[in-house]
This record gives structure tokens, C-alpha cells and sequence, in this order.
């Protein structure tokens, strides 16, 4: 079915339908389209009306920023599709590929990048079930594709991912709903995606795009619904983040290790590896000198960095002339870490994967790239020594000689050499075309033809040389007795062995051997002392350099540092890759004889023009000085008397140099006056000239005032632009003004100046690289090289303001570990939580507080401020419930402002004075004390004081004075604030180097015992015990007797004695009288009486209430019933109605009934 074409679509251009569409079109036109009808009623109506429209669009602008991505090449989107497990990531991309690049992906691991436009290029990249990946993807997706199961609904791994990216700058999302087809009622179906949808919209924004996938059909999504996806992503226009605008990171979609394999072996595999990582650079320039961190492994330093060919290039302007993108530029796919084309790159080999049975004679089938290299390997005859036996190899291009092999040399150094080559460097992917034209078929050309130096015929898959410098057998055996060393130290040069040479045209090397021995015979005979033709006539030919040196700014640089020419041809203006020289490939430095040549010494420098001794004289001249002596501010205001003749007069001056030119060109017998006839006429229509256009640009100058001045009188506000406006201009001038800056620079300089743009696929080195990161790599956890600022390789002190999440159940405790995850690094670090107590002092908090934001300090790698975090306290998949434990932002580094934490100091007085004290068990020696003299304290009763001095005996003791006299009782204590320090604790979560990739960080003391099943220590003075106080008995007040004399009487104690004896109506008893008794019994039957029958009266409501309850119940049952009925007959009443009506609009009318 998918290979039978589909017929295009076309319009009907006749019959009902095309008449409904023109009726559609002129339906406005036929019945007048009124503009006023739509004017609003009131003018306060739309008065509202367009203060709204005003701050809808305020709120659609954001503040501007430079968007550092180049618009001629620029790397690819990042597309993260990201999910808990079982959502269908895999499928998905695998259709995304399908849909882009017509193949199909059994393997899809890594970064997979396809052209997707004649303008855009798209990686994809699956994120795994780890909050690790989670949070390195959230730091460089430019476009998330966040998978929800439409049959279960959001789970905790998408809201934890919607947290980090909040933390981390918010990229484009668009949600996609997968597993409707296991939703069979239409209604549960669309309820499902309205309830989804609405919660999307709460945790992103109000209309955020949102995909839905029914059902997978042959393993892939629909191609419909993909392609509407596609397209989507294809229009979507994404706005640069911060820290990504400010830092170059790279996502690397291939890693090899060049470390050499003996030192693997003899190591054991425990050294420190030579990793190359190859990716495309995104965000920032990457310099050179900078480090760079890798989240998972850590910092390390790049040894080199190199710009590759782009291995998914876009299409040129020359290659795609049409308006779609071709059929040849859609198949561009790469992905080195799956298997396209039945080949995918490792950490240490390529894996070539030959699906079904293969048979080697059958070419009906199309062959992929694995089945022609292992057919191409099938192929070789002859092993490599008996080709390098065979063949003829010269060391230079201009040898006439080729190199032997000596077997026993070869034997004795094949291990030694079979060990470096495996640790060469396989730069790009094989370019078998490029090897297979470094055949040498000619051999018996001469060496001035501009090729590379003759190779193995057979393709070895390497795209360069080896640059590993090794010494050849050949050339340390005495028995080649063939080579001819030079005569002198001069002749040989600086490096030892090196063949003797020929130059030519006074630059060549010299060759082992010259055709021409009868004419070099000759020449020995004549002149034992002759001088090499490269050392004739030095002193005249460095004359002849200096004398043409072109004025013309050179790139020194580029000559003294990239250029393999000597100072000789530097110094005459000799071009890299002019003559016979040139003919070399710049690969071949290992091998070629550099030389000093001549004394260097005495030649001048050559970078200013030489100076004219004749030309300075006319300097002296006062007549021309005074002409030119108004031009400076020196000089006076006005211009020069003689007027025209003082610009004649300047004009002179300045062109005199010209003149000079013009007299030494003049070669005839001419006088002066026939030789200066031309240029004084030149000079004349230069000098009205001036005037002229110094007139037109002060009356452009005047016209632009004028203009300014118009626009301010007519409409100030009219000639202000927006300030969103007049960023983006001034941002835009900057861009051009840059890109102008660099635009004559080549390529080399301008990497040393600027770094390596973003978009340029390049390959960066890295040393020490620890051999976990290799031993245990896996292509399905990303890998990202972020560069780092100088400033974020220190450490210090950080200071941020945190807040506890709110779905984090816990409470963050001081002093706890926690993981963060702070710019491209995840660490675990010991933080301190504190508060602004009234710009006072910063104190120390125990706990977070709830709903709001505290102060957090801890030892970390130095970050910018601003810049947005977030914080775990496990990152394991196990951890139960939200993992996103805080989030926040920095504040400042190494901020002066100290931690205090309340502390309280305790003593008991054990001698009182009148208002004075001696406390000990406060301080523990007099250098303390000494310390809080003049301090205030204060007893539990609420008794101010002051510490005043020292006592000698016993230490630690004390004297204060108080405001009251205190008793021994009294406990009597201190407030103090103690400055505190956050640890020094700093520990990378180092994932990537673990086999599980389950990074396990500092534990509590609680979590190691509950690991351990260790029980937790019993302190005897720790254990709850009854308080038992012995109640506290008071003295009595005894006042003295002559004092209670002199005391007035109100002020006189009027305590007395509880009588002992009874009183007169204590001891009396009361005798009733007989109608007293009968009184008293009638009343209390009267009571008795009137209490039953209000009981009884009681109990019969009761009844009576109980029985109308019952009765009420039942009518409103009886009523509930015929309402029940009422409804149905009214509804019933309506539908046939309905009914009728919808037969009605249809035509049908009633149907007649069949007689029977």
C-alpha cells in the first residue's frame, strides 16, 4: 500500500460545490459589508476596549535579547522527546525519522540530526527515566516534546520535568497525548483530552500547544498526524535563553578514546583516558583556553579543538534552487550512535550490522554501508606488509628515490608501531573517495605537480596522516649507503639525518640524488670551495626583497605561527603553495627541512616601508607649513590668507609624493612645465571640488536639523522610538557592526580572536579524562560539554534565596545535604538556611520557612548572579514521592554579611549583695569574661543587669550589678549571637562514571544506620523522666512588735486566729413547729405531683412528633413520584417535538403508517 502513488488532489472547478465556494467568497461584496455595524454602542465601552488590545500586546513583549545564533549556518534544534517510561518515545522518534529522512531506525540511541528545510536542520534526542538526563536535557533542548499517557493521565516524572526547566529557562513545549485508542467511548475520550488539556495549559501557559496520537499502525504513529507535528515544528521560532546565550556548550553525538593501547594494557585499564568528543557548537563562541564541563564526569581541559566538515549539511543556494527541498537532501541523515545504514560507531569500534541472510553475488538488492565495507575488506589480496613491500614510497615530494623495507628492522618494530597506529585519531567518518585519489600511478612524473604524497593504493579508512612522530627503519640502518649528507653543519641544517637538497629557483631542496652526476663532476672539478646555489648572491636578493615590499598590512601572525614558508620567502612576499614548494601537502611538515637560510640577522624589518630621505626635505619649507598651520588647533581659527592659493599650496604639499612618482615614470626629455601640465590641471579640479561637496554636506547636515527639528515642534512624542524598538535597533547595529568587524579575517584568526562560532561542527580533546567515563559509556544517557566562564572555575562561598517546594512533603533541615543543580554542574554541597532579621544581621534559620523564601549559603563553584537552580535530595528513581525538594536563584558570591545563630549562656549567683552578684558557671575563664564586660543579663524573673568584671578565683566567675536585689535561685542568662561558617564540602555527582548510573551521595547519620540496620544509641541522660519538684514552702511574714506599734492601723498586719470553738448558731438546732411540718410536706407533694405530669406531657409530644415525621416522609415520597412522572412526560412531550422539527428542516416530514 505505501509503495502505490496517491493521486494529488483537484479542486472541482464546476457544479455545487465550486458554486458554494464563489457564493462563499462574494458573500460580503453581495450584501454590503457595513463597517460601522461593528462600532461599540459607548464610548466607555470602547474606551475598555482598547485599554485592553494596549496591555494585551504590552504583555506579548518581552525584554530584548542579542540572538547569538548566526543566520547563514546555524546548528541544529535540539528536540528533546522526554517521558516516563512506556509513554512511546521510541516510537515517536523513529516516526519523526521516517517522516524526514525515509528510513527506518532499529536502533535509536544518541543525538539523530536530519535536514529537515532548506534552512533548518533538527536533532533529535530521547531522554531516559533519569532525573540525571532530565536535567541535562532541560539545560539544552531548545524544543521539548513532553509524551503523557492519555489513558493514565500526568505523572510525577513530567511535573518534576516541568520544574527543572522552570529552574533552568524555560525552552518551547508542546505536550503530546499517546494511548487514546485505549479509550473506546467517544465521550470519556473527549473529557479525557479537556481535563488534560486544561492541566497543560495550568502548568505551562493558556494555549500551549497540545498533540494527539491514536494508535500505532506498523510499529510507527499515523503518517498524518506526524506530518501535522512536523510541520508545526517546522514554523516554530525560539527566543534565546540567558545562560544559554552566554555560555558555548555543545551536545556531542560521537566519543572515541585515542588513548594508546599498551598504556590501557599495562594499566589495566585504570589510566586516564584521551577522549574526543565531536558535536556541533551551540550558545557562545568556544575559545580555546577555556575549560569545560561535562555534567556526570566533571571539569576538563580541552588540549585542542578542530572544525570538521559538516557531516549533515545544509543545502547551498546552488544546490537547492527550488522552492521545496529535494528527495537527495531528505535522505541526509546523521546519527553515529544508531545503526544507519547497518553501521554505528562506539566508544572503541565500529559494529557493522548485515540484517537476514546475506549473500555476497546478489546485487538485486540495494547494499548498505556496512555490507560494502565488509565486501570491501573480503576483497583484499594481500595483507598490508606485502603492499607496503611492494609499493614505492618516497619521503618527499621530490625524491627520486624510494623507500625500501628492511625486514629485520620491520620485525623488530611492527609491536611498537602496531600499538601507535591503534592510537591514532580517526578524525572524520572514512572518506573512501578522498583516500582512493592519493593512488600513486604516476611515479615516473616529476615531483613539480601539485598532489599529495603517494599512498597505498588500497583505502585504509583513515581521511589523514598520522601525526604520531616515529623514526623510519630505513633511515637508521648503515647498510643505505646511497644517501649523500651535506657538506657543512650549514648545509645540513637544524635537524640531524635530514637528506641533503636541492633548491630551486633558489628555494628547493636539494635531492639524494641529481640526474645530471656528469655535470655536478664537473663543477666538484672546477671549484673544490663552490658555494650551493641556494647561498649565491644572498646580500642582493634580500635588497631586492626589501625594495618590493608591498605596503599592504600583512598577517604576521598567520606567517610566523601557520605558515610553513622560511623568512626568506615570508620576507620577499612568497605566497604559501606558489612553486614547486607548495606541491606538498601541508600534512607532510613531519617530513620536510626547514632552514635558516643567509644571515637572517642582518636584514631589516621588513614591516615598515622604508623611509625617503628626499621626500622628508620638503617638510622644511616654511612657506608650506604656514598653509597647512590652520588645520591644526595650534594654528589658529581661520583659514590662510592667500585662500585658494593655501589649498593649492596644501594640495602641493600633500601630493608631492605623487609628484615624485610621476618625475621618476616620466622617462622623455621633456621640460617641467610640458610635466606638471596634467596634474596642476588635476589638481586645480580638486581643489574647486572641496569646497563644493563641503557645501553639500553642511547642507545635509542643516536639512537633517531642520527635519529633527520639525518632527520635536509638530509631534515630540512621535520622533521617540519604543524602547523595545530602540533596543532591538541598537542590538541589530551591534550584530552588523561585529559580523563587519571579522568579515576579511580568515578562519584561523578569527578562531583565535573570537573562538569557534556556534554551528561549526568540531572536534574537541580532552586529557584526563577518567576511564570509568569510557569503561561504562552508554549512548542513551546524553552527553553535554558546556564551556565555562573564568569565572565560574573558582570556588567560594555562595549565596542564593531559596524556597522549599510545595509539593515536597518534607522540611529541608539546616546543615543537610542537598544536590544541586546549578548552572551546567549537579553537586552536593552542605547548605545554611538564615534570614534577614531587619537589615540587621543575617540569622541562622533551623529549618526553611513555610510558603516563603529564606537565605541559603553554601560552598560551591562561583556562579553568575541570577541565575536559576534547583535542588534534590535524592536522585534516585527509588525516592518516593516529588524529588524536586527546593528551587531558587543566586544571589551574590563571597558576600561580607556573617551568620549569626542565637546562642544563650547560663550561671547561678552563689554570693548576693545588696544589688550585686558574683555568678559562676557562666564562662570558663576571665579571657571570656573579659570579652562580655558591659554585656546585659537578665534573670528568669525578668531582673536586668550588667557583666562588670572578672573574678580572680573561681575561673570563669564573674560580678554583676542588677536593678533589684536577686535571690540563689534565680538562673541568670545571656543572649549572644555566634557567627557561624557554612563546611567547605563540595562532591560532583559523577553518574556517568558508574556502570548503573545510580550516583548515591553523602548520607545522613539516620540513613546509614537505617542502611546498616544499626539501632540508634540509648543515652541514660537523654531518656524522659517524671520531673518531681518538692513544693516550696514560704516563711511566714513576721513583723516586730515595736514596728506594729509605730504603724498606723491600716498598714497594720490583721491576721487572726481560725476560732477553735463553735459559734452560738453553730451549736443551735432548729425545732418545727406542727403546722410548720404540714406546710413543708404539702408543698414538697405539690412539687412531686407537677414533676410527673410534666414528664408525662413530655413523653406524648414525643409520640405525636414521631407520627408526623412518618406521615411526611411518605407524602413527599408520594409527591417526588409524580414529579418523577411530570418530568417524563414533559421531556418526552419535548423529544418528540424536537423530533418533528429536525424531520421537518430535513425534508422527510412525518412518515405515513402502512395500512395493514
Amino acid at each position: 500500500m505505501d509503495d502505490r502513488p496517491h493521486k494529488a488532489h483537484r479542486p472541482a472547478q464546476s457544479g455545487g460545490k465550486a458554486d458554494k465556494k464563489e457564493k462563499g467568497k462574494g458573500k460580503e461584496k453581495q450584501h454590503g459589508y457595513n463597517e460601522k455595524a461593528f462600532a461599540p454602542k459607548s464610548g466607555r465601552r470602547a474606551d475598555r476596549q482598547g485599554r485592553r488590545n494596549v496591555e494585551r500586546d504590552q504583555t506579548r513583549l518581552h525584554v530584548p535579547l542579542v540572538n547569538r545564533t548566526p543566520d547563514d549556518d546555524p546548528p541544529p534544534i535540539i528536540i528533546a522527546i522526554v517521558g516516563p517510561p512506556g509513554v512511546g518515545k521510541t516510537t515517536l522518534l523513529k516516526s519523526l525519522v521516517r517522516r524526514y529522512t525515509k528510513q527506518t531506525l532499529n536502533e535509536a540511541k544518541g543525538p539523530i540530526t536530519v535536514v529537515s528545510g532548506k534552512k533548518r536542520r533538527l536533532t533529535f534526542l530521547e531522554c531516559n527515566n533519569d532525573l540525571n538526563s532530565m536535567i541535562d536535557v532541560g539545560k539544552i533542548a531548545d524544543l521539548v516534546l513532553l509524551m503523557v499517557d492519555g489513558s493514565f493521565g500526568f505523572e510525577m516524572e513530567n511535573f518534576e520535568f516541568l520544574n527543572i526547566l522552570q529552574s533552568h529557562g524555560f525552552p518551547k513545549v508542546i505536550g503530546i497525548l499517546s494511548h487514546l485508542d485505549l479509550i473506546k467511548k467517544a465521550a470519556t475520550l473527549k473529557a479525557t483530552k479537556k481535563t488534560l488539556k486544561n492541566r497543560f495549559w495550568t502548568e505551562i501557559y493558556q494555549g500551549a500547544k497540545l498533540f494527539y496520537l491514536s494508535g500505532v499502525l506498523n510499529g510507527r504513529y499515523p503518517d498524518t498526524e506526524i506530518m501535522n507535528l512536523s510541520r508545526f515544528i517546522s514554523v516554530m521560532k525560539f527566543r534565546p535563553l540567558v545562560f544559554r546565550n552566554t555560555h558555548p556548550y555543545l551536545l556531542a553525538d560521537r566519543i572515541e578514546d585515542l588513548t594508546p593501547r599498551e598504556l590501557v594494557r599495562t594499566s589495566k585499564g585504570k589510566c586516564d583516558r584521551t577522549v574526543t568528543v565531536y558535536g556541533y557548537v551551540r550558545g557562545t563562541n568556544l575559545r580555546l583556553g577555556t575549560k569545560v564541563h561535562i555534567p556526570g564526569v566533571g571539569d576538563l581541559d580541552m588540549k585542542s579543538v578542530t572544525v570538521l566538515g559538516d557531516p549533515c549539511p545544509l543545502p547551498t543556494a546552488d544546490s537547492e534552487k527550488r522552492r521545496k527541498l529535494s528527495e537527495k537532501k531528505k535522505l541526509l541523515i546523521h546519527a553515529p550512535m544508531s545503526d544507519v545504514g547497518g553501521v554505528m560507531y562506539d566508544k572503541d569500534a565500529v559494529w557493522v550490522n548485515v540484517p537476514g541472510s546475506f549473500t555476497r553475488g546478489n546485487m538485486d538488492v540495494p547494499q548498505g554501508e556496512g555490507e560494502q565495507m565488509v565486501m570491501d575488506l573480503q576483497d583484499v589480496s594481500t595483507t598490508l606488509e606485502d603492499q607496503v613491500a611492494q609499493s614505492n614510497i618516497r619521503l618527499l615530494g621530490t625524491s627520486s628515490h624510494a623507500l625500501t623495507v628492511d625486514p629485520a628492522a620491520n620485525d623488530n618494530d611492527f609491536d611498537e608501531e602496531d600499538e601507535e597506529g591503534l592510537s591514532d585519531d580517526e578524525d572524520e567518518e572514512g572518506d573512501s573517495e578522498d583516500d582512493s585519489e592519493d593512488v600513486d600511478e604516476d611515479e615516473e612524473e616529476d615531483g613539480d605537480e601539485d598532489e599529495d604524497i603517494p599512498r597505498d593504493s588500497r583505502n585504509t579508512g583513515r581521511s589523514s596522516h598520522r601525526t604520531i612522530a616515529r623514526g623510519l627503519p630505513s633511515s637508521s640502518k648503515k647498510e643505505h649507503v646511497d644517501v649523500e649528507y651535506a657538506d657543512s653543519d650549514s648545509d645540513l641544517g637544524d635537524e640531524e639525518g635530514a637528506d641533503r637538497v636541492r633548491l630551486r629557483e633558489d628555494h628547493d631542496i636539494l635531492s639524494d640524488n641529481d640526474d645530471d652526476d656528469e655535470g655536478m663532476d664537473e663543477d666538484d672539478e672546477e671549484d673544490d670551495e663552490s658555494i650551493p646555489k641556494w647561498k649565491r648572491n644572498l646580500t642582493e636578493r634580500a635588497q631586492e626583497a626589501l625594495s618590493s615590499t608591498k605596503t599592504r598590512r600583512k598577517d604576521w601572525i598567520k606567517l610566523i605561527y601557520s605558515s610553513s614558508l622560511s623568512p626568506e620567502e615570508i620576507l620577499s612576499g612568497k605566497k604559501e603553495g606558489e612553486g614547486d614548494s607548495g606541491a606538498m601537502n601541508a600534512e607532510d611538515d613531519f617530513f620536510q627541512v626547514r632552514r635558516t637560510d643567509g644571515p637572517v640577522s642582518e636584514v631589516l624589518d621588513a614591516g615598515k616601508e622604508p623611509l625617503n630621505e628626499e621626500s622628508l626635505k620638503k617638510w622644511e619649507d616654511e612657506d608650506m607649513l604656514d598653509s597647512i598651520r590652520h588645520l591644526f588647533i595650534t594654528g589658529g581659527d581661520g583659514p590662510p590668507e592667500n585662500g585658494e592659493d593655501g589649498e593649492q599650496d596644501d594640495q602641493n604639499g600633500f601630493g608631492s609624493g605623487n609628484d615624485d612618482d610621476d618625475d621618476d615614470d616620466n622617462e622623455d626629455g621633456s621640460d617641467d612645465g610640458n610635466d606638471n601640465d596634467k596634474p596642476s590641471t588635476s589638481k586645480s579640479k580638486t581643489s574647486a571640488d572641496a569646497p563644493m561637496s563641503r557645501a553639500a554636506a553642511l547642507a545635509a547636515k542643516k536639512e537633517a536639523l531642520k527635519r529633527k527639528f520639525d518632527e520635536q515642534y509638530d509631534d515630540p512624542e512621535a520622533s521617540k522610538l519604543d524602547f523595545y524598538e530602540e533596543k532591538k535597533d541598537e542590538m541589530a547595529r551591534q550584530l552588523a557592526l561585529n559580523r563587519a568587524e571579522f568579515e576579511g579575517v580568515d578562519a584561523e584568526s578569527r578562531a583565535l580572536v573570537e573562538g569557534y562560532r556556534p554551528g561549526q561542527y568540531i572536534r574537541i580533546e580532552l586529557t584526563d579524562v577518567p576511564c570509568e567515563m569510557i569503561e561504562h559509556f552508554d549512548p542513551t544517557y546524553p552527553i553535554v560539554v558546556g564551556g565555562l566562564l573564568p569565572a565560574e572555575e573558582r570556588f567560594g562561598f555562595v549565596q542564593v534565596r531559596i524556597k522549599r517546594h510545595r509539593w515536597y512533603s518534607r522540611t529541608l533541615k539546616n546543615n543537610d545535604p542537598l544536590i544541586f543543580s546549578l548552572g551546567w554542574r549537579r553537586f552536593q554541597s552542605i547548605p545554611i538556611y538564615s534570614l534577614d532579621d531587619h537589615s540587621i544581621r543575617m540569622r541562622m534559620l533551623k529549618y526553611t520557612p513555610e510558603h516563603m523564601h529564606c537565605y541559603a549559603t553554601f560552598y560551591g563553584p562561583v556562579t553568575l548572579p541570577n541565575t536559576g537552580f534547583c535542588a534534590f535530595n535524592s536522585l534516585s528513581a527509588d525516592a518516593p514521592g516529588f524529588r524536586v525538594s527546593a528551587t531558587g536563584v543566586v544571589l551574590d558570591i563571597d558576600r561580607s554579611a556573617k551568620i549569626v545563630k542565637k546562642i544563650k549562656l547560663t550561671g547561678t549567683p552563689y554570693k548576693i549583695f545588696k544589688n550585686t552578684a558574683f555568678v559562676k558557671d557562666m564562662f570558663s575563664s576571665a579571657l571570656e569574661v573579659a570579652k562580655f564586660e558591659g554585656a546585659n543579663v537578665r534573670t528568669v524573673s525578668g531582673i536586668r543587669g550588667q557583666v562588670k568584671k572578672a573574678l580572680p578565683k573561681p575561673d570563669g566567675a564573674f560580678r554583676a550589678t542588677f536593678e533589684d536585689k536577686v535571690l540563689k535561685s534565680d538562673i541568670i542568662f545571656l543572649r549572644a549571637w555566634y557567627s557561624i561558617q557554612p563546611r567547605k564540602f563540595y562532591t560532583p555527582v559523577t553518574s556517568l562514571l558508574l556502570s548503573d548510573k545510580k550516583w548515591t551521595g553523602m548520607r545522613l547519620t539516620g540513613q546509614v544506620r537505617r542502611d546498616e540496620g544499626i539501632k540508634t544509641p540509648l543515652d541514660v541522660n537523654s531518656t524522659y523522666k517524671k520531673i518531681e519538684r518538692a513544693p516550696r514552702r514560704f516563711n511566714p511574714l513576721i513583723i516586730p512588735k515595736k514596728l506594729q506599734a509605730a504603724l498606723p492601723y491600716a498598714s497594720k498586719p490583721k491576721l487572726m486566729k481560725p476560732q477553735q470553738n463553735q459559734t452560738y448558731l453553730q451549736k443551735r438546732a432548729v425545732v418545727m413547729e406542727p403546722e410548720e411540718k404540714k406546710a413543708v410536706a404539702l408543698m414538697q407533694q405539690i412539687r412531686a405531683l407537677r414533676k410527673d405530669q410534666v414528664a408525662r406531657r413530655k413523653e406524648k409530644k414525643g409520640e405525636k412528633k414521631a407520627e408526623r415525621q412518618k406521615k411526611l416522609v411518605k407524602e413527599d415520597a408520594k409527591k417526588s413520584e409524580k414529579d418523577k412522572e411530570r418530568k417524563k412526560d414533559v421531556m418526552r412531550i419535548a423529544g418528540q417535538k424536537s423530533k418533528r422539527e429536525a424531520d421537518m428542516e430535513d425534508g422527510r416530514g412525518r412518515s405515513k403508517r402502512r395500512k395493514t
